[in-house]
């Protein structure tokens, strides 16, 4: 066994060979696969960012304080286009504004199709309940009042947390369910703030 070793070593006048790896192929295989597969999680990466989740930019204070002015979020732009959740309340959706389809607006879902919201100086009662938001502090209330509206089919109340500087469903009314186009999930930017959306 030794001399066969020997004559095959000594038989090669360019050099040694390339060191296998583990499996018996030279190093660049390995390193070939590795490149491979790093470029196609990258590119898997760029798609799923692409085209389910959107980064965007919050412009505003009507979200305060749960999203900041300036602040950059992901919003997953098809988890009800494609079924794979409904619209809660308490999500933070975005959508085409009614009066503009040009602007995107983000607010927080405050009543389903069927429920009735009214507010009483400040207050949301939901279905004749007071509802409870720990996402709005007491300074950022305002203290009007609305008289009670049923959300009609296919349409959601929204809110901005920010109750003072928000224009919301108190103005407009209902958001049709064909205008929401995305739930914001996740704060990417600035990174203190890095971290899922509640």
């Amino acid at each position: 066994m030794e001399d066969d070793l020997r004559e095959q070593s000594g038989a090669s006048q360019e050099g040694p060979p390339a060191a296998p790896d583990a499996g018996g192929r030279p190093w660049w295989y390995s390193a070939a696969v590795w490149a491979r597969d790093l470029a196609l999680s990258v590119l898997i990466a760029v798609v799923v960012i692409l085209f389910v989740y959107q980064p965007v930019k919050v412009e505003g204070t009507s979200m305060m304080p749960s999203l900041v002015d300036q602040e950059r979020i992901f919003i997953n732009k098809f988890i009800y286009r494609l079924g794979l959740g409904e619209i809660q309340r308490g999500d933070l959706v975005v959508f085409w504004f009614p009066g503009d389809r040009s602007k995107s607006y983000i607010k927080r879902v405050i009543g389903l199709p069927g429920d009735v919201v009214e507010i009483r100086k400040g207050v949301v009662y939901l279905n004749g309940r007071a509802l409870e938001e720990p996402y709005v502090p007491e300074e950022y209330r305002d203290r009007q009042s609305r008289p009670p509206v049923r959300v009609p089919p296919e349409h959601y109340y929204v809110m901005g947390d920010h109750r003072t500087s928000s224009n919301d469903s108190r103005n407009w009314g209902p958001v049709p369910r064909n205008q929401i186009y995305g739930k914001a999930v996740f704060v990417y930017w600035p990174p203190e703030k890095l971290g899922p959306i509640q």
